[in-house]
């Protein structure tokens, strides 16, 4: 069993990474400038929903495969870091495009079951979560504590739980000030810039302690 430092920091780099305005967040907070509050958490626990069996997927595959090589936990490890590094360019790139897309008010509303698998969808798609369960769930598991994938499995419910409780909080608080959002885009730019540079900063945190632990 993770141990209780080891879960608060976990939560942390958790709660980071998902507040952070990647694919999901924007979907989410797109949903909730076009239709409101309801769509927006509908969207935000089909898309926790879609990340808990990528989460699935990862511990299942990687798992064993981690319990066997600390070279191939340090390869993955930099990998992802430098994919979230690449991730947070592109978004810093695109910013203004990606809030064009998100005020543009889809003609027809898609009813709960639409909004679900579609909220799902995009999360069992994130590259975002997939990098980070596979790079960064890594670093908080126990060797020592047993099933290094029962462990994985384990991280994988708490992201998807504070996943739909922060998804849904942006579209709360999105879809209770949608005319604030669509007045001005340089707003939704704004939240753009700040997730890439949060990504950057993620990636290389993730590289530099791992890559200097593994040489010395």
């Amino acid at each position: 069993m993770i141990e209780g430092r080891a879960l608060v920091e976990l939560v942390i780099a958790s709660v980071a990474i998902i507040l952070i305005p990647g694919p999901s967040v924007m979907f989410v907070i797109a949903r909730a400038v076009a239709w409101g509050r309801v769509t927006a958490v509908l969207t935000a626990l089909g898309n926790a929903l879609g990340m808990l069996l990528l989460s699935i997927f990862i511990a299942v595959g990687l798992g064993p495969l981690l319990q066997r090589s600390e070279l191939l936990l340090v390869i993955v490890q930099v990998l992802g870091g430098l994919y979230l590094i690449h991730l947070g360019i592109d978004a810093y790139r695109n910013r203004q495009a990606h809030a064009d897309d998100m005020v543009k008010i889809e003609e027809i509303k898609p009813n709960g079951f639409q909004i679900l698998r579609q909220g799902f969808t995009v999360g069992a798609l994130n590259p975002k979560a997939l990098v980070f369960f596979s790079a960064v769930f890594p670093q908080f598991v126990d060797s020592t504590a047993g099933s290094i994938t029962f462990q994985l499995l384990m991280f994988g419910v708490i992201f998807a739980i504070l996943s739909f409780l922060l998804d849904g909080m942006w579209g709360v608080l999105v879809g209770s000030s949608r005319d604030w959002f669509v007045t001005s885009k340089n707003r939704l730019v704004v939240l753009r810039m700040i997730g890439a540079f949060v990504m950057m900063a993620l990636g290389i945190g993730v590289i530099v302690p791992v890559v200097f632990s593994y040489l010395t």
